[in-house]
């Protein structure tokens, strides 16, 4: 019987998402993908009692890329469906209503990078790599690589990266906004579950509304984007808002409604 390739574990809402095929650098197949959605299932379902996620990989990588060996004998058709099926695996992660940190450890190259940059927030160990090398295997990316790199660090410098296949370590990642924090490797996944309870300890409604407002309102007009945002404001003070203001008022923690989750 083939090893589950996803373990979870959750505690006080934060679930930590360990994909762990070290022996292949935890490359992504058909089965991390199915043991993914299923994943993604479960966290839809239980999203208001469920605060944060936090992903990383076993063993020396993040995630190494796509597994190659899978790939090798595919043609046109079924390429198109192992692209599809991680494109919209990642869309519903970045979708997710909870915020989802990529703590990076070692490697993330291509379908890794591209997993990481599904996620809300990437922190990374000072050995993280990251690249897109495709083009040396003669390929391109596959899942949103070449859309969500440029809306990350620009279109020049993704270009760099998507074109010359070359890798950058974790402070170069840190100097283009790939990533938003270097860690020692030591303290990589404590600091990450640390952020994620941090977030979780906000009020919920609020973090999940401002990630829906940022998703949503990235590629849409200024004016329109701004006119979601004030839609959404005044719900605030039917959930978490008055809480959080009578709080602030009295000095103390706030105890965020039941009925919120």
């Amino acid at each position: 019987m083939d090893e589950k390739i996803i373990h979870l574990k959750a505690d006080q809402g934060i679930v930590l998402c360990r994909i762990s095929r070290p022996k292949a650098l935890n490359a992504l197949n058909s089965a991390f993908f199915k043991e993914f959605n299923d994943m993604l299932d479960e966290l839809e379902a239980n999203s208001r009692t469920q605060r944060a996620l936090v992903i990383t990989g076993e063993g020396k990588a993040f995630v190494a890329g796509a597994d190659i060996a899978e790939m090798q004998h595919m043609d046109e058709k079924e390429a198109q469906s192992f692209s599809k099926t991680g494109q919209l695996a990642f869309a519903r992660l970045q979708l997710l209503p909870v915020p989802v940190i990529a703590a990076v450890n070692g490697y993330a190259l291509g379908g890794g990078c591209e997993l990481a940059m599904a996620c809300d927030i990437r922190l990374a160990g000072k050995k993280a790599v990251f690249g897109m090398p495709e083009v040396k295997l003669g390929l391109i990316p596959g899942y949103g690589g070449t859309q969500r790199l440029p809306r990350i660090v620009g279109q020049s410098y993704a270009l760099y990266m998507l074109l010359s296949g070359n890798t950058i370590d974790a402070e170069e990642a840190l100097r283009t906004g790939l990533v938003q924090k270097v860690l020692p490797d030591e303290e990589l996944l404590s600091e990450s579950l640390r952020l994620a309870t941090h977030i979780a300890s906000q009020g919920p409604d609020a973090v999940r509304t401002v990630k829906h407002l940022v998703h949503a309102g990235m590629n849409k007009p200024l004016t329109e984007a701004i006119t979601m945002e004030n839609e959404s404001f005044p719900r605030l003070f039917g959930t978490d808002g008055p809480e959080g203001i009578k709080a602030f008022l009295e000095k103390r923690k706030p105890n965020w409604s039941s009925k919120n989750e």
